[in-house]
């Protein structure tokens, strides 16, 4: 072969060669939502309407993603976190993080009704559905929605332990129960029934409220002329208030549970009245920044810290800003794991491998597991009393495989 040969061969191959890298785009331009310098996550929540206090965890979330572009980001990107007020229009919202915004996945997005909406959609898009605003014990289903996972313990748990705790105490309790109509509230329906079993119909008088309803006054009434020994207010924080004050204000004496969701001191307490709250039992798994016991601890002064630059507007003393900024922790612990692979199913896998994680806020005892067969990462929690002025725990962490 002639020299003149060779050297066209050779430009012939590095023509071809240069041709092929061209030709095909890097792994990340390959990817919705991720470029070579950032990550874009999608959510929606309730800016507006009537559970639109919840919207803080939203803007906390942003707040927390503004201290990690800070650092640097997240596998060399910096995220950029979308959010919508779906205002009952999540279907519409969540296309458009997905079809227009080509966000990477969801993360946080509100509510049992409007996550409902929208499973069907993102499972079979296969598009990771993280860590939902909600407690609703279906999403705990890894079977039906294998791309889908909550955070907090369901409610559907949570009624299992309120009730196996007044019946230890109080073998022959009869129950009131006050609960939303949707798949929420049913929740604290069915962990009544788990417990009670073919006892549930003569021992438990139900009712229900809609999220549209002005106040729960008259459900309270009702419940109260049952002459339960036990309530339990399965509702959220509006609801919650509204029925500690009614409980106070008609004179009822009942041992009354309320869940956590409706615990916050400034979203529900303080609405209803300190006093009136005095003796209601919740459940928690966070630490509560307003407990003095917590006033030293090394995660709580660093939450405050962070309120304090990056959100201040935002109300560090309430419970949903402490639970945004403990699963916004979740979240970047799962993104660091990723190691810059961002695709849609590494961010599956690790949050699929979550293994007994100690997160700031949690309360000392409870950490966060997950796998591909169990879709429910925290499962304990501790009972708390309302002394007047303060949440104060009692007894030991619950497990909910312990119930």
């Amino acid at each position: 072969m002639s020299l003149l040969d060779r050297r066209t061969m050779l430009v012939g191959s590095v023509a071809a060669a240069s041709q092929l890298v061209v030709s095909r785009p890097s792994w990340s331009e390959e990817i919705p939502g991720v470029t070579a310098t950032e990550l874009r996550i999608g959510s929606t929540a309730a800016l507006s309407g009537p559970v639109s206090l919840l919207g803080t965890i939203a803007r906390c979330q942003a707040a927390y993603f503004d201290m990690v572009n800070e650092a640097g980001g997240v596998g060399g990107r910096k995220i950029k976190f979308i959010y919508y007020d779906d205002a009952a229009k999540t279907v519409e919202q969540v296309r458009r993080l997905i079809e227009s915004d080509e966000v990477a996945f969801l993360f946080s997005t509100l509510g049992t009704a409007p996550n409902s909406s929208i499973a069907k959609y993102v499972n079979a898009k296969k598009i990771p559905h993280l860590f939902l605003t909600t407690n609703g014990d279906k999403w705990g289903d890894y079977e039906t929605y294998p791309w889908s996972m909550a955070f907090a313990p369901s409610a559907r748990t949570e009624a299992k332990i309120f009730a196996t705790h007044a019946l230890t105490e109080m073998p022959n309790t009869k129950f009131a129960l006050l609960y939303a109509n949707d798949d929420f509230g049913k929740d604290f329906v069915n962990g009544l029934r788990d417990v009670l079993g073919d006892r549930y119909s003569s021992t438990v008088q139900a009712i229900s409220y809609e999220n549209t309803d002005p106040t729960v006054d008259s459900q309270i009434v009702a419940l109260r002329a049952g002459n339960a020994d036990v309530l339990i207010t399965g509702a959220t924080a509006k609801f919650g208030a509204q029925s500690i004050r009614k409980v106070s204000d008609i004179g009822w004496k009942v041992k009354h549970y309320v869940t956590s969701g409706a615990s916050s001191v400034s979203s529900s307490i303080m609405p209803a009245g300190p006093e009136r709250a005095k003796g209601i039992i919740t459940s928690a798994f966070t630490k509560d920044p307003t407990d003095a016991a917590w006033a030293g601890d090394p995660a709580v002064k660093t939450y405050f810290a962070f309120m304090a630059k990056y959100f201040p507007t935002g109300n560090p003393e309430d419970l949903f800003n402490a639970y945004a900024f403990t699963v916004s922790n979740v979240m970047r612990h799962v993104l660091e794991q990723c190691k810059g692979d961002f695709r849609r199913e590494t961010i599956m896998r690790e949050a699929n491998s979550i293994k007994d994680l100690d997160v700031p806020l949690l309360l000392p005892g409870i950490k966060v597991n997950v796998s591909p067969t169990n879709h429910h990462p925290v499962r304990q929690v501790q009972l708390l009393r309302w002394d007047g002025a303060r949440w104060t725990a009692f007894g030991d962490i619950i497990n909910d495989s312990n119930i």
